[in-house]
């Protein structure tokens, strides 16, 4: 099934400029933080939607709200019973060896069992129509934030367009958020916690803390007490934090429990959480499930826990652990992807077909030391949309973060944040690689 014909943007076209001055103004940014070094970029937005028809999206929601649950109950069988690597379905390599899988989470249950509360999970679709899953997020996903507020100005920029064509309103984002956040409050208000206007999404923090009538905190305005998690104002009067939607890495979170050099995170936190008196969101050890390596079993995890069929396909993916796969890779590596497991944001992506002879030597060895570092996927050929290039429409590679929201029930936003590479040459569309983003509508029924 094809994307639809893109509806009249005329206006929002013409205010191009303006939109993203103005995105500028509101601090739309976000920051890069890599070798040690802080780098804080605009982050663009093209006036041009993508647009997914009603029945489309419907599948899509299917696939997503089946993937996430399956997910979920992954992370309760790990951190308890493991009666899927006791199964032989998946190695038990790929669990404790996993950056992502903390010991320190054994054991634990979070309110009402969910560990992914928002699950950010990106898909492309192929020139066939069919859509597919490149990767799934599940510790802090971000990117709500700018199609909301980019949505916000188009449609003061171009509010015909919104009134002559059916499309879903997406303003109940925060929402869907803030019931999500309720149905784990484990009694007082709800926060939002930020490591400050340093962190990459900062921007995010501060208008989702805005809109879901949160408080907006740092870790030094936070304390533990009789395994109580308290807000500490600057008059001196404390107010129990409830639930915590955090955007600090688990490592940081605690440092009497992970890091002890950490200056952001939280003494005792950890503590109040196993007793059942904070809710965390995302739940710490998430990491294990959005592992690269991991993502090639999630359909059988959908078949495993959910005894169903995946309804969304994974990209064609090979693991190097294995021997079969490790021969097909070497064998075929010129035209495939390789990933290396521990990378994020677009980093440790290489096209076989992008190096030299030597460096497809250097990999193949690195291939053949490291298997379970590694994973290869076919190119897929996805879906070029079009984008404002000075004032001209040009096609470009874009993708599609779908954001699922697990609480009471699972629910999928209608909307999404769609990125796309500004290099004709690239499939790579991560923000922190330059890309751009765009408004994602989806037609009512």
């Amino acid at each position: 099934m094809k994307e639809i014909t893109t509806p009249d943007f005329t206006e929002a076209i013409g205010n191009a400029n303006e939109i993203n001055e103005l995105l500028r103004r509101y601090g739309v940014k976000f920051g890069i933080y890599k070798n040690g070094e802080f780098r804080e970029q605009f982050f663009p937005f093209d006036p041009i939607p993508r647009v997914i028809d009603a029945e489309q999206f419907a599948d899509i929601e299917k696939g997503l709200i089946q993937r996430v649950d399956a997910l979920n109950s992954f992370l309760y069988d790990i951190y308890h019973d493991k009666k899927i690597v006791r199964d032989g379905i998946i190695p038990e390599d790929f669990i404790y060896i996993s950056s992502g899988y903390l010991a320190q989470c054994e054991g634990i249950t979070p309110k009402n069992k969910i560990y992914s509360h928002i699950s950010g999970i990106d898909l492309v679709q192929g020139k066939d129509g069919e859509w597919y899953i490149l990767e799934d997020n599940l510790r802090i996903p971000s990117g709500a934030s700018y199609p909301l507020i980019a949505r916000e100005l188009t449609r003061i920029a171009s509010p015909d367009a919104f009134r002559k064509n059916n499309i879903v309103d997406n303003r109940n984002y925060a929402d869907l958020l803030r019931e999500t956040m309720e149905y784990v409050n484990c009694g007082g208000v709800r926060a939002i916690l930020t490591p400050g206007r340093y962190n990459a999404a900062y921007f995010e923090h501060s208008y989702l803390a805005e809109h879901t009538g949160s408080i907006l905190v740092r870790s030094d305005e936070l304390f533990v007490e009789n395994n109580i998690l308290w807000h500490k104002t600057y008059s001196g009067e404390k107010t129990r934090i409830g639930v915590l939607y955090r955007r600090i890495s688990d490592e940081y979170l605690d440092p009497l429990t992970f890091l002890p050099e950490s200056l952001i995170g939280i003494p005792n936190l950890m503590e109040a959480y196993r007793s059942g008196n904070v809710g965390i969101i995302n739940a710490p050890g998430n990491g294990v499930a959005d592992d690269k390596g991991i993502y090639y079993f999630v359909p059988k995890m959908i078949k495993y826990y959910l005894g169903e069929e995946p309804i969304l396909k994974n990209a064609p993916t090979y693991l190097p652990f294995y021997e079969d796969d490790r021969k097909y890779v070497i064998d075929n590596l010129s035209r495939l992807v390789i990933k290396d497991v521990a990378e994020a944001g677009g980093y440790g992506v290489v096209f076989g077909s992008d190096l030299t002879a030597e460096k497809l030597g250097d990999l193949k060895d690195m291939i053949l030391s490291q298997p379970r570092r590694f994973i290869a996927q076919e190119v897929i050929d996805f879906l070029d949309l079009p984008i404002l290039d000075e004032g001209e429409t040009v096609m470009r590679k874009a993708d599609l973060r779908a954001f699922v929201l697990s609480g009471e029930t699972t629910r999928v936003w209608a909307s999404g944040l769609t990125r796309f590479s500004r290099n004709p040459d690239s499939f790579v569309v991560n923000s922190s690689q330059g890309g751009g983003f765009k408004d994602t509508w989806v037609r009512s029924l």
